[in-house]
């Protein structure tokens, strides 16, 4: 694994720029990065992880570009898990991982990008986001919070601000976690009666699950307009765990290894020893 490998395939699960994908006909049960064979799968996402690593390094030695990840997806879709599970293997030097909820304090005296701006990564840095300015044109459409013509502005002000990082160096790879309506309230009930999972259920969590339907809209029409040559989203079935940390591994590997990435040469002579 230490040497490039044949990127997979997966480019039919990206959206189309302009055109919102249907999620309902989406199989939430797919697994597009699989072998078929259990075994294999386990081997290669453990070597893909290691190179992962690999690569990570070299990008926080080189201080070239950087990688931003974006996760979103129904309650339940297993944001938290693919940090947990897909990073389990990475250095935390130069990674940095960021949660955006409802904006509170100074996030509502500034601009609705102001907060994931001043957290988006340093040359050398990968930096994943845990939702994102995306929670601006979904929740607030859904929930009727902000006027429909903002919702169109603040999608053409992503769209540019994306490019703008692109521009400077920055990988973006977004990834939309696609769970089914049975799966999820499948894991909300586990959060229910678990008391180790419990404190993330909200009573926000319930009310959204009503509003399942128009959720799916919002996201649609979201993911159609902002997927673009620079920035384009990915939809990753997610009703198995281990099928979609297997699928978001091999995006971050390929996008990685599409950098070319090297270290820098060293700063001392060849006659350099080390002091007895």
């Amino acid at each position: 694994m230490g040497k490039k490998r044949a990127a997979l395939d997966l480019g039919e699960w990206q959206v189309r720029p302009g055109i919102p994908p249907d999620l309902a006909r989406i199989d939430a049960d797919a697994s597009p990065a699989s072998s078929g064979k259990r075994a294999v799968d386990e081997a290669r996402l453990d070597a893909l992880g290691k190179r992962l690593g690999e690569l990570q390094n070299r990008l926080y030695a080189s201080k070239q570009r950087s990688m931003l990840l974006i996760l979103q997806g129904m309650d339940a879709s297993g944001k938290d898990g693919v940090i947990r599970s897909v990073f389990s293997q990475i250095s935390p030097l130069g990674v940095q991982a960021h949660a955006f909820g409802v904006p509170v304090g100074a996030e509502l005296t500034h601009d609705f990008l102001w907060r994931v701006h001043s957290r988006t990564p340093a040359r050398g840095e990968i930096a994943i986001f845990n939702r994102s300015q995306y929670e601006d044109v979904v929740v607030t459409r859904v929930r009727k919070t902000v006027p429909e013509d903002l919702i169109i502005r603040r999608i053409e002000h992503i769209r540019q601000f994306e490019a703008l990082l692109s521009d400077e160096g920055t990988l973006i790879i977004k990834c939309f976690l696609h769970l089914s309506y049975k799966e999820q309230g499948k894991r909300l009930k586990e959060r229910l009666t678990m008391p180790e999972k419990r404190w993330k259920l909200q009573q926000s969590d319930l009310d959204d699950r009503r509003l399942w339907k128009d959720f799916c809209g919002a996201y649609e029409s979201a993911l159609g307009a902002t997927s673009t040559a620079h920035a384009p989203w990915t939809i990753i079935p997610a009703n198995s765990k281990f099928q979609r940390d297997l699928m978001v591994t091999e995006l971050l590997v390929a996008g990685l290894e599409g950098m070319d990435l090297h270290y820098p040469a060293s700063t001392l002579p060849k006659s350099a020893r080390i002091p007895e």
